[in-house]
């Protein structure tokens, strides 16, 4: 199958709204002050490997 990128024009994109968990609580990332947000921006992901013996 092969891989087909979608694109779209800028008005058909729509904005998405990120939600995080801080302190036990689901909050949305936009209601956070810049400070926080800006250090949700820098965090780094990273995948756990597990052995499959």
């Amino acid at each position: 199958m092969p891989n087909t990128a979608v694109e779209l024009k800028t008005e058909e994109r729509t904005r998405c709204e990120v939600w995080t968990r801080v302190m036990g609580y689901h909050r949305p990332v936009a209601s956070w002050n810049v400070g926080k947000q800006g250090e949700h921006k820098e965090r780094q992901f990273f995948r756990e490997h597990h052995d499959s013996a």
